[in-house]
C-alpha cells in the first residue's frame, strides 16, 4: 500500500478518535442533565434508566482506549499525535468518571426525593455551571483557545463555593437528616464532576501546547 494512502488512513483514524471523544462528551453532558432532573422526578424508573445508560458511557471509554492502543501499536506516532493519544486516554477516563458521578446522583433519587427549593436550586446551579463548562470546553478545543480553557478551569471555584454553601449549612430539609445527607452527597458528586471537567481541560491544554497546565503564564 502506498505511503500516501497509509498516511491518509492514519489521519482519518486520528480524526475519528477526536470524534469519539466529542460523542462521549455529548453523552456525558446529557447524563448530567438527566441526573439533575431525576432528583425531583416523581417516577423513580427515570433514575433507574439513567443508571442503566451509564453502561453505554463505560463501553465508549473502553472503545476509545482500545482504539488508542491499536494506533500506538500499529503506527509510529510523531510527538503531537502521541500527545493526542495520551490526552485522549486521560480525557476518556475523566468523562467516564463524570458519568459515574451522574449515575450516583440518580441513585440518590432511589433512596430519597429532594423537593426543597432552597437545596434544589443550589444543586441545579452547580449542575448548570458544570454543563456550561463542558459546552465551552468543546468550543475551546475546536478553536484551540487556551485563554478560554484557563477561564473554564477557574470557573470550578464557583462550583466549589456552592458545594461549601450546601454542606456547611445547618439547614435541614423538613427536619430530615437522612434527606439532608443525601442532598449533601449529591452536591459532593457535582463538585467532583467539576473537578473532572478541570482535568479534561488541562489535558486539552496539554494536547494543544505540549506543556502541562501548571506552566501556564498566569
Amino acid at each position: 500500500m502506498p505511503m500516501a494512502v497509509i498516511r491518509h488512513k492514519y489521519e482519518g483514524q486520528l480524526e475519528d478518535l477526536i470524534k469519539d471523544l466529542r460523542r462521549l462528551g455529548i453523552q456525558v453532558y446529557r447524563h448530567i442533565e438527566f441526573a439533575l432532573n431525576s432528583l425531583s422526578e416523581e417516577d423513580r424508573n427515570y433514575a433507574r434508566q439513567i443508571i442503566e445508560k451509564d453502561k453505554e458511557i463505560n463501553q465508549q471509554e473502553t472503545n476509545i482506549n482500545e482504539k488508542v492502543i491499536m494506533l500506538i501499536s500499529k503506527q509510529q506516532p510523531i510527538a503531537s499525535d502521541l500527545r493526542l493519544m495520551m490526552a485522549s486516554l486521560k480525557i476518556a477516563s475523566d468523562l467516564e468518571r463524570i458519568g459515574d458521578n451522574a449515575a450516583s446522583i440518580a441513585e440518590i433519587r432511589l433512596r430519597a426525593k429532594i423537593i426543597d427549593n432552597y437545596v434544589l436550586t443550589r444543586l441545579n446551579t452547580m449542575g448548570k455551571l458544570a454543563l456550561l463548562m463542558l459546552k465551552d470546553l468543546d468550543d475551546a478545543a475546536k478553536s484551540n483557545d487556551i485563554t478560554l480553557i484557563k477561564e473554564i478551569i477557574e470557573r470550578d471555584d464557583d462550583i466549589d463555593d456552592l458545594y461549601k454553601n450546601i454542606v456547611n449549612t445547618t439547614y435541614l430539609i423538613d427536619n430530615d437528616p437522612f434527606v439532608s445527607g443525601q442532598a449533601h452527597l449529591a452536591a459532593r458528586h457535582l463538585e467532583r464532576i467539576g473537578d473532572h471537567i478541570c482535568n479534561v481541560a488541562e489535558n486539552i491544554y496539554f494536547f494543544i501546547t505540549g506543556n502541562r497546565y501548571e506552566s501556564y503564564n498566569k
